[in-house]
């Protein structure tokens, strides 16, 4: 398996998988509507020896309280069940964090599963005064530190990019 930053040949491979992997076409939409408003920070791809696209994370702006800080949002993240199981979507958090800091970005934020996202060094939002829009979801919207001043005056509402707005 081979764990890369996204290139335009993937498009395609990345739609299928993302459409296999939820119960709906929304997150495939969703990446597709972020590709083409220019709104995908970083996308992360686990590629078998073919080039076939087997796991995903998707990275994308923010903004708290209105302002550009340099935070990203990590949605969506999907792994074939074919090789779940076998840390592939580990990886490509920690691949897409390495990326992430090297470029400078100040924060990520995810809204997912508490158990899972805290291993990586994400926590509670909450503890930064910081939340999303989506009521009920304070367990699991999260924040990663990638830079040491990063919730230096941060605090508030967190907005995904539009695309993100037909979800709820």
């Amino acid at each position: 398996m081979l764990i890369r930053t996204e290139i335009g040949v993937d498009a395609a491979s990345i739609d299928s998988l993302l459409r296999r992997s939820f119960n709906t076409e929304a997150e495939a939409e969703l990446v597709q509507q972020l590709r083409e408003d220019g709104l995908l920070t970083l996308g992360v791809v686990a590629t078998d020896d073919e080039g076939q696209v087997l796991g995903y994370a998707a990275f994308s702006p923010v903004m708290v309280q209105g302002e550009d800080r340099n935070w990203v949002g990590l949605a969506p993240l999907a792994v074939d069940e074919s090789v779940r199981g076998q840390k592939i979507g580990e990886q490509l958090i920690y691949a897409g964090l390495d990326t992430l800091n090297e470029f400078g970005y100040s924060a990520v934020v995810v809204l997912g599963d508490p158990a899972y996202f805290n291993r990586f060094g994400f926590e509670p939002a909450a503890r930064h005064a910081l939340h999303c829009r989506w009521q009920g979801t304070e367990a699991a919207f999260q924040v990663y530190r990638l830079a040491d001043d990063a919730f230096t005056g941060a605090e508030g509402q967190v907005d995904f990019a539009a695309p993100f707005n037909r979800f709820g």
